[in-house]
């Protein structure tokens, strides 16, 4: 019987001992040892043994981008949430009842009086706000561009538009490059791949996070972050700039959430913290609504979008700098806590008037 490994052929003898004692070679005879194979081996190993035959080509990546080129819904439009799957079964998790089975209970209630910092939970968001994304697409584009014997117009609303919408839009409206679905395809395919490579040099974060995420730490306040990108990308990407320790809950494409407040329920679901007592960090209007649709509120950084854009967040800053813990007690001041929590309007009867009737004396 024959059997072969990496191309030798070695003959097993039917009926002999298994035991090989040292008497049977030479006092000089050694085993040589197996050397590992390099990376590049390695990964090819790794992409045939997933049933891929291009892993050798380099343009196949064991792992996905997600919908970082799709322009997700906002959600929770009318509170709806979405669902999850129990032993009784499907169980529905809207905003209304997120808001009223995450209470408090007695001993939360003494430690978040004594600590209010640990009484809210801050939820960011990946693009633009934890990490550079916006330059990471736009290198994409122009990468695929030159790929493509194409260029990219240099107008800056033209960049905006290219970073912030999806890429089917921008390849047949914007760019005019192709309208055929199979082409289209390989396209956002490829682009997916050039921003994947993108995403492995990721080793810096957004000027000022680490520090304000440092304050928050050193406050004992909850952090999560959220993000349409495959789990094990953004982990290593958070691993790379330092700040993996800081987020206690993270919201993948894993998590299958569809839509945009989805990803915040889920966030505050994890952090355990009522939607109402979350603060939600973003840089696009739709994430700000996003939040305030999960009663939530929304602190805006400038940058992607200019100011006058982001008008209907609670507070908007240029920079990381700006913030300090206290600001995020400010945003609950005026009301108190509670005050996005729904409350029931009560109409008290009044009294039936008296009518008055005059007299007149002749």
């Amino acid at each position: 019987m024959d059997c072969l490994t990496g191309g030798t052929s070695y003959l097993i003898l039917h009926g002999s001992s298994p035991r090989l004692t040292a008497s049977r070679f030479s006092p000089k005879f050694q085993i040589p040892r197996l050397k590992a194979p390099p990376i590049s081996q390695k990964r090819l190993l790794l992409c045939r043994a997933s049933g891929s035959q291009k892993g050798d080509s380099g343009n196949e990546f064991p792992f996905k981008v997600g919908n970082a080129f799709v322009e997700e819904a906002i959600g929770a439009e009318y509170g709806e949430g979405f669902e999850t799957f129990r032993m009784d079964g499907p169980l529905k998790l809207d905003v209304d009842y997120l808001n009223e089975r995450l209470q408090e209970c007695f001993l939360q209630r003494i430690r978040h009086a004594m600590k209010p910092d640990e009484a809210f939970g801050l939820i960011f968001s990946w693009d633009n706000v934890v990490a550079d994304t916006r330059s990471l697409k736009l290198d994409a584009w122009r990468r695929l561009a030159s790929e493509e014997g194409r260029e990219i117009p240099t107008a800056g609303h033209v960049h905006r538009t290219i970073v912030n919408t999806a890429a089917d839009h921008v390849l047949q409206k914007v760019l005019c490059w192709e309208k055929e679905v199979s082409r289209l395809e390989k396209l956002k395919s490829r682009l997916s791949q050039l921003y994947y490579q993108n995403l492995l040099k990721l080793d810096t974060p957004i000027k000022g996070l680490r520090e304000w995420l440092d304050a928050l730490y050193t406050a004992g306040t909850p952090c999560a972050v959220v993000s349409c990108l495959d789990r094990k990308i953004m982990l290593e990407a958070m691993d790379r700039m330092g700040i993996s320790k800081y987020f206690q809950a993270v919201v993948t494409e894993e998590d299958g959430m569809e839509s945009t407040a989805h990803r915040f329920l889920s966030a505050a679901l994890k952090l355990d913290r009522k939607p109402s007592k979350c603060v939600v960090f973003e840089d696009d209007p739709r994430g700000i609504t996003a939040a305030h649709n999960c009663t939530m509120m929304a602190v805006a950084l400038i940058g992607a979008h200019p100011a006058y854009e982001l008008e209907q967040a609670d507070l908007a800053v240029a920079s990381y700098n700006e913030l300090s813990v206290i600001n995020l007690k400010r945003l609950f001041a005026h009301k108190g806590s509670n005050f996005m929590d729904l409350q029931k309007q009560i109409i008290t009867k009044l009294p039936s008037r008296r009518k008055l009737r005059t007299d007149t004396i002749f």
